[in-house]
C-alpha cells in the first residue's frame, strides 16, 4: 500500500508541474539552470578554498555571490543514494523515480520536463554539458526511457524535442552496438538541424536548431578535463557563451538554458581532487557568463545553481595532514588521473623497458611528486612496490569506477597526492550527502531553506514570466 501511495504521489507531483506555471509580467524571461554533476558541498568548498588561499581571490566563487544560498536533498524513489538518471529526472521534471530511469515516473509513465513545458510556451531552449549530450542530466530534459543507456532512443527524442541548441561531447546513437550506422543522422537532417563539430564551429549559428559535438579526436564521454589542457578542445564556458549567443539570436524574448558541469562528476568518481577543483572553477567561469547577463537584466533573469548529487564524499582534512590543507600542491598536477592511467596503459602495452626512475621522472614533471613535492621514504617504497607489481609482475588489480578503470599504481599515486593536499574521499561512487542551491533573480527567494530536488522545477516554473 505504501508503495502504491508513493507512486501516486510522484505522479501527482509530476502532473502538477505544468499547472505551476503562471504567466507573470514580473517573472523571469531568461532562466539559467546550472547543474554541477556530483558537486556536493565538499567539492564546492575545496574549490572555494583553492580560489581564496591559492589563487588569492578576495571575492568568492560566482555561485557563492548569489544572494540565496540553500540546501537540497537528493534521495531517489528507490534508494537513499541516487544515480544521475533519477536525480536528473527529479531536477528536470519534479518526479522522483527509480535509479536508472530517465524522464519517467516509477511506473514507467512519461513525465514532462520544465524545458518541454517552457518550450511549448515560447521559450527558446538550450542544453549544454561537458559530457555526452545524451547522458543522464541533459537527457532528463527531453527523453523518456526506462534505462539511461538507451542512447539511440534518447537521441531520437532529442531530435523530436524541437529544442534550439544541444551541445556536448557526443551523441551515442549514430551507431548501434555492432558499430553499424543507424538512421539518426537522417532523422537529424529531416528535422533541419545543423550538426557542428569541434571548437572551430563555435560562433556558427546557421539554423534555428543546432547540435554541437566534439570533433573526431575527442573522447565520446567528455570534452576533456580542464587540467589536461587539450589544445582545441571544447570547454564549458565556450559552449555556454555559444549557446547564449544562439538563443539571443533566435529567441531573444525569452529562453531557458540548462548548463551541466559533467566533468566534475567524472573527476570525483576517479577521486581526482586536483581535476575536480579545476572542473568546478571551469563550471564557475561558465556561470559567470550567466551572472554578467543577469547584471544587465536583473529584473528579468533567474539563475539557479545546484547539483544532482554528491560524488566521492570529498572532505577537506584527513588523518594524513591533520588540521591543514595544502591545495597549492595541485598546481603541480598537469594531468588528470584518467590521462595518467592512459599513459600507464600505453607503457604496459609497449615493448619499452620502463624503470622506476623513468616513472619518477614522469611523476615529477606531471604531478610534482619527486620533484617540487618531496615524498617520504616509506611512501616512496609503497609506490615502488606497487610499480613493481603493476609494471614488472603485471599482477595488480584495477579500480573500476563508473567512467574509467585505473590500475592500482595510478590509484596509489593519486591517493598519495590527495593525502599530501589534505583531501579525502569516502567512495568512488555517489553519496547521500545534501548538495548546495544558489539562486538570484525573480523568484530566488522560493529556493531558500532545505529543498527536495523534486521541488526545484516547480519553483523555477513559478518564477517564469
Amino acid at each position: 500500500m505504501n508503495r502504491l501511495k508513493n507512486i501516486i504521489g510522484a505522479l501527482i507531483l509530476s502532473a502538477a508541474i505544468p499547472s505551476a506555471f503562471a504567466a507573470d509580467d514580473s517573472g523571469a524571461r531568461y532562466i539559467f539552470y546550472f547543474i554541477g554533476d556530483g558537486m556536493g558541498m565538499g567539492p564546492v568548498m575545496a574549490a572555494q578554498n583553492y580560489n581564496r588561499a591559492v589563487l588569492g581571490n578576495s571575492a568568492p566563487l560566482t555561485m557563492m555571490q548569489l544572494p540565496v544560498a540553500a540546501w537540497c536533498q537528493t534521495f531517489s524513489y528507490s534508494s537513499p543514494v541516487t544515480d544521475s538518471a533519477a536525480a536528473g529526472t527529479a531536477l528536470a521534471t519534479g518526479s522522483k523515480t527509480r535509479n536508472g530511469m530517465l524522464g519517467m515516473a516509477p511506473d514507467s509513465t512519461s513525465v514532462t520536463s520544465i524545458a518541454a513545458e517552457l518550450h511549448d510556451r515560447g521559450y527558446g531552449i538550450g542544453l549544454v554539458t561537458s559530457v555526452a549530450a545524451d547522458d543522464a542530466t541533459p537527457g532528463a530534459f527531453y527523453a523518456h526511457v526506462p534505462y539511461r543507456k538507451m542512447s539511440y532512443e534518447i537521441d531520437c527524442q532529442g531530435v523530436e524535442s524541437g529544442y534550439e541548441y544541444i551541445a556536448g561531447a557526443s551523441y551515442g546513437g549514430f551507431t548501434d552496438k555492432e558499430g553499424r550506422p543507424t538512421d539518426l543522422q537522417q532523422r537529424i537532417d529531416d528535422a533541419g538541424i545543423s550538426v557542428l563539430y569541434g571548437a572551430s564551429s563555435l560562433g556558427e549559428h546557421p539554423t534555428r536548431r543546432v547540435m554541437l559535438f566534439g570533433d573526431e579526436t575527442a573522447r565520446p564521454w567528455n570534452v576533456s578535463y580542464t587540467i589536461d589542457s587539450v589544445a582545441g578542445a571544447l570547454t564549458l564556458p565556450a559552449m555556454t557563451a555559444d549557446c547564449l549567443a544562439h538563443l539571443e539570436k533566435y529567441s531573444p524574448e525569452r529562453f531557458f538554458m540548462m548548463v551541466e558541469g559533467g566533468n566534475i562528476d567524472h573527476a570525483l568518481h576517479a577521486n581526482d581532487g586536483g581535476a575536480a577543483i579545476k572542473e568546478i572553477l571551469n563550471f564557475d567561469q561558465a556561470l559567470a557568463l550567466a551572472y554578467d547577463f543577469y547584471l544587465r537584466h536583473p529584473d528579468e533573469t533567474l539563475i539557479v545553481v545546484t547539483a544532482d548529487h554528491d560524488t566521492g564524499g570529498l572532505a577537506l582534512g584527513t588523518n594524513f595532514l591533520g588540521y591543514n590543507n595544502k591545495l597549492e600542491l595541485y598546481d603541480h598536477q598537469r594531468v588528470s588521473k584518467e590521462a595518467f592511467s592512459d599513459y600507464c596503459k600505453s607503457v604496459l602495452n609497449s615493448r619499452r623497458i620502463y624503470t622506476w626512475d623513468d616513472m619518477k621522472e614522469y611523476l615529477a614533471d606531471n604531478l610534482g611528486l619527486f620533484g617540487p613535492l618531496e615524498v617520504a621514504p616509506e611512501r616512496e617504497q609503497q609506490l615502488k612496490d606497487m610499480f613493481d607489481l603493476t609494471f614488472e609482475q603485471r599482477n595488480s588489480h584495477d579500480q573500476n569506477t563508473l567512467y574509467a578503470n585505473f590500475n592500482q599504481f595510478a590509484v596509489e599515486v593519486f591517493r598519495t597526492l590527495n593525502d599530501m593536499a589534505g583531501v579525502g574521499f569516502t567512495t568512488t561512487h555517489h553519496s547521500g550527502n545534501p548538495v548546495p542551491v544558489f539562486a538570484a533573480g525573480p523568484g530566488a527567494d522560493l529556493f531558500k531553506g532545505f529543498n527536495n530536488n523534486s521541488e526545484l522545477p516547480g519553483k523555477i516554473l513559478r518564477s517564469a514570466r
